[in-house]
């Protein structure tokens, strides 16, 4: 047994009781006996005997009986043993991949066919096995007998495939969650170290890293530093009450909070299937997952698509929309990606043809960048007959295009007296409007346009603004009801934007006292010597119009640009 230190009892403890209380099983792990975790030695990263047995009982014929040999199960195996990777950022997307899409095995027909290695069919998750090993010693090549190896305080394998390493720190410490994400960095063999130090092969199929203390726990992906680690604040689909009465708790902490909301069997599977990303930024892979507030917007826009009436229905307007108000830096753009791959997985949603709307050739060129994450091949209107022939085309799809080419006026940014695209274009229901930044030329004639071509459509809104009103209306509506709200307080807090700092600057406008005069010249002419001070106080002490002071404004504007710019270089998004 562990030694009953703070941070197995406060920590490592709680969270096995967690995981268990949610469908996981456990095995107590061995720094001396590699057989007690099911493995031949610590070298082995993969339990490859639960591995074959998930993988014969996922893969079914049609009439819902195993159909793979011993043969074909070990080439499935070998394959996702092997990547043809060395890098670690390489190996992991290369799992990644395998795992989501399978590998192919030769079958008696002569013919190939997939293999899957996990089932993602949320109505069969039954199928999986999901096992938590804390103490999980794995070594390294490079490691001798009892030295150099490394032991992550847990382990979560999904079909015996380690998707999550979670390291646990004293609530003692000081930086408890800091020391967390540093062992981890150690252990993936990340610190920069002149000499290997971690254990990268049990990283190749990681899909989360957690740091976890007593009351807090964050969550990154491979390629995270420790400035992206974030905290997951929700338990979407679960309420938040539910969970805790589950635990025998009046309120949940933010590590409870995380292993509900990231961990459960559902969701974990949910994660990895349809919201894990691989982009290059700055010339560098980062693998991507998402935020809670992205996550739980989808699940609120799914469940408004699903259940609400549509126009028909309601006699009036869609139910079906609303507005996503994710405050600037907040990542809109991959959260309409994920609602897109999200809806490709349900039947009855994955008929919908998807339009994404923006204002600008910038925000379209962006968003139809971030939208090849999905997968899906997309269409992309350069022109009004182009927009016309995609959105009256029947079916499904994945169409992009400017709000201004609702107007025949081509590329022209211009509101024109031009005539606009046909009604009633096409008149499904099962046509998804994303609209980008809702709050601007969505009041007017140009949206009245869209809503003439497509009037039995859902449109969803995303915006950072949702309060300015333009020509007309207000975002709120024209689209309807909020469908999810993350504000910039929120965002400041997650430290996904950064606070936007204002020095105290004096702009006072009218002067009381003699004094104050006095004590304003001090403040803006502070950066002048003493001499200085006195002659611009001698030329402009007797003018009476503010206008004349040509020093005094010239030091005003030179403080307010200063000030602008150290605002702006204050702002901005962490990655």
């Amino acid at each position: 047994m562990p030694q009953p230190t703070p941070e197995y009892i406060h920590v490592e403890l709680p969270i096995i009781q967690q995981l268990t209380s949610m469908g996981w099983q456990y095995i107590e792990g061995s720094w001396d006996n590699p057989a007690i975790t099911e493995r031949e030695n610590f070298k082995q990263v993969l339990l490859i005997q639960r591995l074959k047995a998930a993988i014969k009982r996922i893969n079914l014929d049609d009439n819902g009986n195993p159909w793979l040999d011993d043969i074909q199960v070990q080439t499935a195996v070998s394959q996702l043993e092997r990547l043809g990777a060395n890098r670690l950022m390489e190996a992991n997307q290369a799992a990644t991949e395998l795992l989501l899409k399978g590998t192919t095995v030769l079958r008696q027909d002569g013919k190939q066919h997939t293999v899957h290695f996990i089932e993602f069919d949320p109505e069969n998750l039954h199928r999986n096995n999901f096992l938590a090993i804390n103490q999980y010693r794995v070594d390294p090549p490079w490691a001798t007998g009892n030295r150099g190896f490394i032991v992550p305080d847990m382990v979560l394998l999904v079909n015996g495939i380690p998707l999550v390493v979670i390291e646990c720190k004293s609530p003692n410490l000081d930086n408890p969650i800091t020391e967390a994400i540093q062992d981890l960095l150690k252990y993936s063999n990340q610190r920069g170290s002149s000499q290997p130090e971690g254990a990268e092969k049990l990283f190749h199929y990681n899909l989360l890293m957690i740091a976890a203390s007593r009351g807090r726990a964050t969550a990154g992906t491979i390629s995270a530093n420790y400035e992206h680690y974030v905290d997951w604040k929700d338990t979407i689909p679960s309420p938040q009450a539910e969970i805790a009465a589950q635990l025998g708790v009046s309120e949940l902490n933010f590590r409870q909070t995380l292993i509900a909301g990231m961990l459960k069997p559902a969701n974990l599977i949910d994660i990895f299937h349809n919201f894990t990303l691989f982009k290059t930024s700055g010339g560098r892979t980062i693998k991507i997952v998402p935020r809670y507030q992205q996550y739980r917007a989808v699940y609120k826009a799914l469940h408004r698509l699903q259940h609400n009436q549509t126009r028909a229905e309601h006699g009036t307007d869609d139910q079906r929309g609303g507005i996503i108000w994710h405050t600037q830096g907040s990542g809109k753009s991959l959260t309409m990606v994920y609602l897109i791959r999200k809806i490709r997985t349900i039947p009855e949603l994955r008929r919908f043809k998807v339009v994404v709307v923006t204002d600008r050739r910038d925000l379209e060129k962006q968003l139809a960048d971030t939208a090849v994450l999905t997968g899906e091949p997309l269409q992309k209107a350069k022109n009004v007959k182009k927009l016309e022939k995609y959105l009256q085309q029947p079916g499904a799809g994945l169409v992009f295009g400017m709000i201004q080419k609702f107007k025949s006026g081509e590329d022209s940014d211009e509101e024109a007296e031009i005539e606009p695209i046909p009604k009633n274009l096409n008149p499904s229901e099962n046509i998804l409007v994303l609209i980008d930044e809702a709050h601007r030329s969505h009041a007017k004639t140009l949206h009245t346009n869209l809503l003439e071509a497509l009037p039995n459509c859902v449109r969803i809104g995303f915006t950072g603004t949702p309060i300015v009103k333009a020509a007309k209306k207000t975002t709120l509506q024209i689209f309807g009801s909020f469908i999810d709200e993350y504000n910039i307080r929120q965002s400041q807090e997650d430290k996904v934007t950064l606070p936007i700092v204002y020095e105290g600057l004096e702009a006072r406008g009218t002067v009381t006292q003699g004094d104050d005069l006095d004590k304003l010249f001090e403040i803006i002419f502070a950066d002048k010597i003493p001499e200085e001070r006195a002659q611009i106080k001698a030329k402009y002490a007797t003018k009476t119009q503010v206008g004349e002071a040509r020093e005094l404004i010239k030091a005003k504007a030179k403080s307010m640009l200063h000030h602008y710019i150290e605002c702006i270089l204050a702002g901005g998004f962490k990655a």
